[in-house]
């Protein structure tokens, strides 16, 4: 689906069709070249540092869904800033390591993420409610009725 080929990293964004959408990058991400190394903890945070969230709009509200394995609620913030941005935002901590510990595979992504989205002029701004369960975080955003021009009828006379 993604039309960006993903050349960087596995980074692809759909900031140019979607004008609400404002990913924020830490500036080392910013060339879009991450270095592959098994031991880099910049590659270990590239993955979390790019979650993955849907944006739908229904007829009632725009809806944002998270996926966010392992983490809690209070790993997680939720914010609206002015201008009305919506900011997603959290942590996952490395796992605590034992010297007698030997690691084989360290797939799991971990580091802090942050995304950012401009909400349109619709979005009830007070109204908004986050919950999360089984590392599902969803973020609804109420919208105001959309006001219909109100067509008048003139009565034509002759």
């Amino acid at each position: 689906m993604a039309l960006i080929p993903s050349i960087f990293g596995g980074r692809r964004s759909n900031v140019f069709f979607d004008p609400f959408s404002q990913d924020l990058w830490d500036s080392t991400f910013e060339s879009g070249l991450i270095p592959f190394s098994s031991n880099s903890s910049l590659r270990e945070t590239s993955a979390f540092a790019a979650a993955r969230i849907d944006w739908k709009e229904t007829p009632e509200a725009h809806v944002f869904t998270a996926d966010l394995p392992g983490l809690k609620k209070d790993e997680v913030k939720v914010e609206v800033e002015e201008d009305r941005v919506l900011q997603i935002s959290g942590e996952r901590n490395k796992e605590q390591e034992e010297k007698t510990d030997k690691w084989h595979r360290l797939e799991r992504s971990t580091g802090k993420f942050q995304r950012r989205f401009r909400l349109p002029e619709n979005a009830k701004m007070e109204q908004i409610k986050a919950t999360m369960e089984n590392g599902v975080l969803k973020v609804t955003v109420p919208k105001e009725p959309e006001n219909k021009p109100e067509v008048k009828s003139i009565d034509i006379s002759g």
